[in-house]
């Protein structure tokens, strides 16, 4: 995807609408412990056949495009953080992650970490899951990695934390 330049405005609309897709999930979780429940739920219910996924997708494809989404790159990987942990989005942060077979930085996940995986090449994998979602229980950590393609990996932090290993 090659940025596709946009004016501020309609950054400025890309970024409010995505906020509230954002905001329509998170309001449906936020409550809930991060486990293999919510992981079956989100897969069930907002799965990668449902319209919540396509839509999510649908704009993180063309925030990247716009060059808003994933701005920063470094180690293989284009990232960034879109929106910081906030009541509006249940105390949720919000990262997305451009990733093609590559291992992404070991980090620990104090509060727990859901993933929104979305394949653009290939039959790409996130830690060996396809499209959908992954719910990484708290106190887990990983090495983030896709494998046979790329992806777009949106993360959603409790409070925003993240603690990256050496």
């Amino acid at each position: 995807m090659t940025s596709t330049p946009v004016s501020a405005d309609a950054v400025a609309q890309a970024q409010s609408q995505f906020k509230t897709r954002l905001a329509a999930v998170t309001a449906q979780i936020h409550k809930r412990p991060l486990n293999s429940a919510l992981d079956e739920w989100l897969n069930a219910n907002l799965g990668a056949d449902t319209p919540t996924y396509r839509e999510l997708k649908q704009s993180c494809e063309e925030g990247v495009a716009q060059g808003w989404l994933c701005k920063y790159e470094g180690g293989g990987l284009r990232y960034g953080r879109i929106f910081k942990s906030s009541e509006d989005l249940h105390g949720f942060s919000i990262d997305v992650v451009d990733m093609q077979n590559v291992a992404g930085p070991h980090h620990v996940h104090p509060q727990g970490e859901i993933d929104l995986i979305m394949p653009i090449d290939g039959e790409a994998t996130f830690d060996g899951r396809p499209a959908g979602w992954l719910v990484c229980p708290p106190g887990s950590a990983h090495r983030p990695t896709v494998s046979q393609g790329r992806a777009l990996v949106l993360y959603l932090l409790p409070k925003g934390e993240i603690e990256f290993t050496k």
